[in-house]
């Protein structure tokens, strides 16, 4: 039977060839963006407890309500916006479905959405999918910053809306005030609608804040705004997210969200709720855990032939390797696998149209006998 995909351009993802290239030759991978350490004891231990009473069947559609009660505590404390659990909080199966759900009510065939570059490869897909078309505005090359008037020039009659991500990946730039105020001028300007990959939003350094779109209350009101407990929680396999949005588009957002998963793993839901409840501290300390290992990880590499980048947040750094080697970056992480043994990810992979730059991403999430063993290994290059 002969079948006419629907994304022809796409193969197997960048993230699983590198690990499967690590796999075969035995080396670090610090090229998918996974913690190789657990989240808090006191997390699994709720995980356990919540399956040992059986609560191991559908949930609620949006999620529980004690989570969605948290979420809403923890948005309130941290962005000053209050949001109701009942019609403003989905519990998704992942950042990646939240995503996904966003863009499919959103976008129909013709339709146009703003995407900025590099970008997580997860959205392109989405929109094309849904019959839309992403529309790719690169970030500034020197400091991976929005150029606004770049944006505004890239919309048209047919632009739906624009995606953020802020904390970036893979570059760790992050928005300040005055992003959002350009984004809000530019939303209102073409009557687009935001959706805000924040799913880093804890994970910010150097004494910066998170600058949510949940800050600006022009753009709340226009927004899906997507986070990740996976990230925040260390457990990035349990696939448990969520999407604030105004009481009209959640409505929407749910819609598409009750037909693609219905609803998410509810031991886990109980779990992160009763974390959430009883320990804010450890999503407040996540900045200085993540600095002290992007810190160590750049001194560890102080003596390579690698140039970093700086990182404001995420849990990855960009490295230019130009001093040593002349190849195309997914050349040279192919040769860095095999021959230095330390996998990383081309950063061409998150272009539609990538620029003449020798750029890797490496992934710092590791504990610290893994960033010591891949430095070791790095400085031979």
């Amino acid at each position: 039977m002969l079948i006419e995909s629907k994304l022809p351009k796409v193969g197997t993802t960048i993230f699983t060839v590198m690990s499967q290239l690590a796999a075969q030759h035995q080396a670090i991978n610090l090229g998918q963006g996974f913690p190789d350490f657990d989240g808090p004891p006191r997390l699994r231990e709720a995980l356990t407890r919540a399956m040992a009473e059986g609560k191991n069947q559908y949930s609620a559609m949006a999620g529980i309500p004690k989570l969605r009660e948290q979420i809403a505590l923890k948005t309130e404390r941290l962005y000053a916006r209050p949001v109701n659990p009942d019609t403003e909080i989905t519990v998704t199966s992942g950042a990646t479905e939240a995503l996904f759900a966003a863009i499919a009510l959103l976008v129909r065939p013709g339709d146009e959405v703003i995407v900025l570059d590099p970008c997580y490869d997860c959205y392109e897909p989405a929109v094309e999918l849904n019959g839309g078309r992403a529309v790719h505005v690169p970030l500034t090359p020197a400091d991976f910053s929005v150029d606004w008037d770049q944006v505004n020039s890239a919309c048209g009659s047919r632009t739906r809306a624009i995606i953020i991500n802020t904390p970036h990946n893979p570059c760790g730039s992050v928005f300040s005030t005055s992003d959002l105020n350009a984004l809000a001028e530019i939303v209102r300007r073409h009557d687009l609608l935001v959706i805000a990959d924040e799913v880093y939003e804890h994970i910010i350094f150097d004494g910066l804040i998170h600058q949510s779109v949940l800050r600006h209350p022009e753009l709340a009101e226009r927004s899906f705004v997507i986070s990740s407990f996976g990230k925040t929680y260390h457990c990035t396999g349990w696939k448990v997210g969520y999407c604030i949005a105004p009481a009209a588009l959640s409505n929407e957002f749910r819609k598409v969200h009750q037909y693609l998963t219905f609803c998410t793993f509810q031991p886990a839901q109980w779990a992160l709720a009763e974390v959430l409840a009883a320990d804010p501290q450890h999503y407040l300390n996540l900045p200085a855990f993540y600095q002290a290992k992007r810190d160590q990880f750049a001194a560890l590499l102080a003596g390579s032939r690698f140039r970093l980048l700086p990182v404001a947040g995420a849990y990855f750094q960009i490295a230019d390797y130009s001093a040593i080697s002349d190849r195309d970056d997914l050349s040279f992480c192919e040769w860095l696998t095999r021959e230095i043994g330390v996998a990383a990810i081309p950063v061409s992979a998150f272009y539609e149209s990538p620029p003449e730059l020798r750029l890797i991403r490496f992934c710092f999430a590791k504990t610290e006998p893994t960033l010591v063993a891949a430095a070791e290994r790095l400085a031979k290059a």
